[in-house]
């Protein structure tokens, strides 16, 4: 905590300045130690976002009533509404288990994704060796908070997938002969065996770069606006970047619908395979 003894409080037009120079670091910033583990500016914004939306939710909906009040009416429309959309895709049997880390990795993503938007988040902070180190920043656009959140995803999709569609076809569906043995001659039946074996060892690859491809997504996307943003406000802080303010709204609502959908389809290619939903 000595480092943020010595603190300059910046208003925007400063700090958007040096922002504007420096460019926005993809990196975040260290501000201190908690039981020996950093502290960064994206861990700060995580605990502050995750504290505000509970109490929000908490304030909002209180003790569930059967006529709803207005908040409780806006959850239960965000819930009904996402519900509606993930059904069809991770199915009936898949849905208990894969709704309640869908609807979190949703809202946590679309909320970080606007907290860059949000007055004071990038503005305050204190210069350290002529730097200026903002205390917050979206967890989004570090990399380190959208890669753990797409593992924490595909060991979920892994667990689920097991418990719903089981082990015996989770093996065959990434490696078994998908050929109708029926209506296959034998010997060609046979000879397709390793070709889908091999076929498995390509899906086992393409699922091992989910991760990857989940975060660096995400990650590039808000990074990017932040970069725009910074760009625009250093430019002409008032007036010109409005429009982009809009953009970063909308922005944001895509790539957390994006990231929440290819989790729920991964999910659902393992789990959902009712012909009707089909």
């Amino acid at each position: 905590m000595n480092k943020l003894l010595p603190t300059v409080l910046l208003l925007s037009g400063t700090a958007s300045a040096l922002h504007a120079a420096d460019g926005v670091s993809p990196s975040p910033y260290h501000l201190t130690e908690l039981f020996g583990l950093p502290i960064t500016n994206s861990i700060l914004t995580t605990w502050v976002i995750s504290i505000v939306l509970i109490l929000a939710i908490r304030l909002s909906v209180g003790t569930p009533k059967l006529i709803p009040s207005k908040g409780q009416a806006v959850i239960e429309s965000l819930i009904d509404g996402l519900r509606d959309l993930l059904v069809p895709i991770v199915g009936k049997k898949a849905f208990p288990l894969a709704f309640p880390l869908l609807i979190g990795l949703f809202l946590f993503i679309v909320i970080h994704n606007w907290s860059g938007l949000i007055p004071g988040v990038g503005v305050f902070g204190h210069i350290e060796h002529g730097h200026f180190t903002y205390w917050m920043r979206p967890a989004s656009a570090d990399l380190n908070a959208t890669l753990g959140m797409a593992l924490v995803s595909m060991i979920a999709w892994f667990v689920i997938s097991l418990k719903v569609a089981g082990p015996k076809f989770f093996a065959w569906e990434l490696f078994g002969n998908k050929a109708d043995k029926k209506e296959t001659p034998k010997v060609i039946y046979i000879l397709l065996a390793p070709i889908f074996f091999m076929v498995g060892i390509i899906e086992i690859v393409s699922i091992a770069f989910r991760p990857v491809s989940l975060s660096f997504r995400l990650f590039g996307n808000v990074f990017g606006g932040e970069n725009l943003l910074t760009s625009m406000t250093g430019m002409a802080p008032y007036i010109v970047p409005i429009p982009f303010y809009f953009y970063e709204v909308l922005v944001g609502v895509v790539q957390a619908l994006i990231f929440t959908l290819l989790v729920a389809i991964y999910i659902g290619l393992m789990t959902n395979h009712d012909e009707e939903a089909h």
